[in-house]
């Protein structure tokens, strides 16, 4: 939502960049396409005066003209005052002392209220909680089969007395629903109301009747993130005759500029507790403002990463692979699928990759990543046998036709996989014989030590391969050493499915650090011969 935003900040620090000191005219000119792009993001013009304002005085200041690089203060200045008006600390959900713990969710119609109810559900139920769906919307067509629906997907139950459709009272249903949660031992109750195209005061009477009736701890203000400046107006009206103590960001993950997100915290004075990005269930978590700030920067989101990571792997699997890696067994494909396996738990990999510091610079390359190439490389491997798994040098001509037909792939794919695997399992030896990579020192802890051995590899490599004094015999040797050669242009020719960058993609124009230009292209690597 915030690319737009994100690639004209990105552009206006990269003119900095380099300058010794910055004049008057130099901090003019940044605030200026500052604003710009706060504007064009539609973000509400308040807010622009004022976040405009702080960074011009604080940039003026001696932070900045003391500093040795300038431009790294300016963009740290504009890091903090981004974080300061999307809220500042993470908004965490305050529990009751006696549950049930009541959480009332409150919006227009269309701003996705009840998925959000079911997202929410399955966050708590993943920390341990024990939630209750409460369908309070008796007036959307199928709004109570829809939140059942949401419940059974969630793993939630839902607290559904009433068939809805314009029948039945909301306020009672609310007001049952906490006993039914206080008899069955749930410690969250989630209550769905009914929302209105528009702002009437219908809407919000019987929104004030229901707060009125269950007295929750938290009342969320459900807002679709892509409606623009007109989501500032409906949050007021709705602090104004409801009143709510967090909002709660949905459709993050939509293509529209994203201002109401940097506008709403600042205009209403209540924090940003949830963001949802993205269709599916798991697409919901507490809102970071530091780490949304840092996205718009392009600076990344590593953490966010981290957790997803340590949500999604099991310890003892993760155990069980750093064992593998630093085992004297050689890697096999069947390592290489497991990998694979996990980091496709983490979700798609341009999402994954879009988290990574300096990505905002190849978006148009991460978004040409298809995960089907993943796909048509684990089709290819379960195509073996468990033996030429193991062993993938027993994979001849036959056995890679085979293995294309089992796959519904070309022999082309199959001995691309094979000859790029032969180079990282060279890889992966030389590393653990405490070589390292190339032009890096070796890996502690995986074999390395071993100096004599080293040596004597050293000095086994210098010779070469030896050539017979007798001439026919060194004409047969020479004529062995080209058949083969060609035997492996012929097996190495041929390209397999491109795999993102990290996973052996050949993505020439990473950031530096990432395999950018300080980094080497390692893709195509090949250890030197013995």
């Amino acid at each position: 939502m915030f690319e737009t935003l994100s690639d004209r900040l990105t552009s206006v620090f990269s003119s900095l960049r380099g300058k010794g000191r910055l004049s008057e005219e130099d901090i003019n000119a940044t605030a200026r396409e500052i604003r710009l792009a706060l504007l064009e993001a539609d973000v509400a013009l308040p807010v622009v005066r004022e976040f405009i304002s702080r960074v011009k005085e604080r940039a003026r200041g001696e932070e900045v003209s003391k500093a040795l690089n300038p431009a790294q203060q300016v963009i740290k200045i504009v890091n903090e005052e981004l974080v300061e008006i999307l809220g500042g600390e993470t908004r965490q959900v305050r529990f009751a002392k006696n549950p049930p713990t009541v959480i009332m969710l409150a919006g227009l119609q269309g701003a996705g209220k009840t998925t959000l109810a079911g997202k929410l559900a399955k966050w708590l139920s993943d920390d341990r909680n024990t939630p209750l769906l409460v369908a309070a919307d008796l007036q959307r067509p199928n709004a109570v089969t829809q939140l059942q629906v949401v419940g059974e997907r969630a793993g939630t139950p839902v607290f559904a007395p009433q068939p809805g459709n314009g029948v039945g009272d909301p306020v009672s249903v609310a007001r049952e629903s906490i006993e039914h949660a206080r008899r069955n031992n749930h410690n969250v109750v989630i209550i769905d109301t009914a929302g209105r195209l528009g702002v009437d005061t219908e809407m919000m009477q019987q929104a004030a009747d229901i707060r009125d009736a269950v007295s929750p701890d938290e009342i969320l203000f459900v807002v679709d993130a892509m409606i623009g400046q007109d989501a500032v107006n409906t949050a007021q009206a709705f602090l104004d005759g409801v009143g709510y103590d967090a909002v709660a960001l949905t459709k993050l993950d939509g293509d529209a500029r994203g201002g109401a997100a940097l506008s709403i915290r600042h205009l209403t004075g209540r924090p940003i507790m949830f963001a949802s990005t993205g269709e599916k269930l798991e697409d919901f978590d507490l809102f970071h403002p530091d780490r949304m700030a840092s996205r718009i920067l392009d600076m990344g989101d590593v953490l966010t990463l981290i957790e997803q990571a340590q949500r999604t792997f099991d310890e003892a699997e993760v155990e069980k692979m750093a064992s593998t890696m630093a085992s004297d067994d050689d890697f096999t494909l069947d390592d290489f699928l497991q990998q694979m396996a996990m980091v496709r738990k983490l979700g798609p990999i341009g999402n994954l990759l879009g988290m990574m510091p300096g990505m905002g610079q190849m978006r148009d390359q991460i978004e040409g990543i298809d995960d089907k190439d993943l796909d048509r490389i684990q089709a290819i491997i379960q195509s073996m046998t468990p033996g030429e798994r193991a062993n993938p040098k027993m994979i001849n001509g036959s056995r890679r036709l085979r293995i294309a037909n089992g796959s519904g792939t070309q022999v082309s794919d199959v001995n691309g996989l094979v000859t790029r695997f032969f180079e990282a399992q060279k890889m992966m030896r030389k590393m653990k014989s405490g070589g390292g990579m190339p032009g890096m020192p070796g890996m502690p802890g995986m074999g390395g030590g071993n100096k004599k051995k080293a040596k004597a590899q050293a000095k086994k490599g210098k010779k070469g391969k030896q050539r017979s004094g007798n001439p026919l015999k060194a004409r047969q040797q020479e004529a062995e050493r080209e058949a083969e050669r060609k035997r492996r242009q012929e097996e190495g020719g041929q390209e397999m499915p491109q795999l993102p960058p990290g996973l052996g993609g050949g993505q020439p124009n990473l950031p530096p650090g990432l395999g950018g230009p300080n980094m080497p292209d390692l893709s195509n690597f090949k250890l030197p011969k013995k």
